[in-house]
């Protein structure tokens, strides 16, 4: 299996990331995805990638939340920077967050806006992070019609409508991660109507772990308890998520 999305470069695992990896092989957990934050994270995360490359790749891109009116321009130069003379699978994650604070729509959009035009400059899929703003993040993508658009959306929270519309701007996957286990959530219903060639496998770890590690620090390991869900839901073997899903993945970000 492949992990999408994680944070393992995080400080929560500088005591025993080793023994993540380790235990995450254990569980049949093949390779995790690194999504970058801000310029903050970059160093951590190249670091971690370069002690276990066989494991860990890595994407670049400038996270939402971390976008504010006076640091937008010099924390994209470094992303920029990034991708010019880095290995990335991808750019993410990127996107648009509306769910704490709408101080900085403007600044968050055309963020978003330039990144998408260095996914298609890069020719890289995107990591797209939305909370609360499907409508503004389908607005940026109407500026880039009949444009190569690939990627995933992390952490899918919308429904069959947001899922359908997605799919329409171009090779887009949803990320599915722990809420899917959760007791309230409304994706397995949403699952049954999304074909599994769409779907890709993530923790977004270290946060959202799945029932029943719930509220503890995720891990990439956990994928087995998403992927169990993900076999319950579309009823086939275990296996068979494990096949698809990671054909997916290596498609999207490997090419392969």
């Amino acid at each position: 299996m492949i992990d999408t999305h994680s944070h393992i470069y995080e400080k929560e695992y500088d005591l025993d990331r080793q023994e993540v990896v380790e235990n995450a092989r254990r569980k049949n957990v093949s390779q995790t995805i690194l999504a970058n934050v801000d310029s903050s994270t970059i160093a951590p995360m190249k670091q971690t990638a370069q002690e276990i490359p066989d494991f860990f790749a890595m994407a670049m891109g400038l996270h939402p939340t971390s976008i504010t009116a006076n640091n937008m321009t010099t924390e994209l130069e470094q992303i920029r920077t990034e991708l010019e003379t880095g290995s990335y699978c991808a750019i993410g994650e990127v996107g648009i967050d509306l769910y704490w604070d709408k101080t900085y729509i403007a600044e968050q959009t055309r963020a978003f806006e330039i990144q998408i035009d260095w996914a298609i400059e890069f020719d890289l899929p995107l990591i797209i992070h939305t909370r609360k703003a499907f409508a503004e993040i389908f607005a940026s993508f109407a500026k880039f019609r009949n444009k190569p658009l690939r990627g995933v959306f992390h952490c899918f929270s919308g429904g069959i409508e947001e899922a359908k519309k997605a799919f329409s701007i171009g090779d887009f996957s949803l990320g599915i991660g722990g809420v899917v286990t959760y007791k309230n959530s409304t994706l397995p219903t949403l699952l049954k109507q999304i074909s599994l060639e769409r779907i890709l496998l993530e923790t977004d770890a270290p946060y959202l772990a799945p029932v029943p590690y719930r509220g503890k620090r995720n891990e990439p390991q956990f994928l087995e308890q998403i992927a169990e869900k993900l076999a319950e839901i579309y009823k086939v073997p275990i296996e068979k998520i494990d096949e698809v899903t990671t054909k997916n993945a290596k498609k999207l970000f490997f090419g392969n």
